[in-house]
């Protein structure tokens, strides 16, 4: 049963779900290791911010906030198709195993 769950695409479902909901212009706790760290610049950080206000629909706060939010969106929208559309054929190749066979 757990081989079904694909704990990739609820991970990525579950952060845009976050993040749609979520008050952009709120702090908020970090869990960037560089920024706990103690050091103030992070290429990564802001991303999260940047796709919560693009689900909000201010572009330009998106933009401020890091200008790659909208790439990064786009990719992880693309990756969780990609999930979805493999989950089929996942779910076709458990369902004929045995118990006791192995992949080569």
């Amino acid at each position: 049963m757990l081989k079904r769950i694909n704990i990739e695409l609820i991970f990525w479902i579950g952060g845009l779900t976050y993040l749609a909901f979520m008050n952009p212009s709120e702090a908020h706790f970090s869990f960037c290791p560089i920024k706990n760290l103690g050091f103030s610049f992070c290429p990564g950080c802001g991303l999260g911010h940047s796709i919560s206000f693009l689900f909000h629909g201010q572009i330009q706060e998106s933009f401020h906030h890091h200008p790659l939010g909208i790439f990064a969106l786009v990719v992880i929208v693309w990756r969780i198709f990609q999930l979805i559309n493999n989950v089929p054929q996942r779910l076709e190749g458990t369902k004929n195993k045995k118990l006791g066979d192995f992949e080569a």
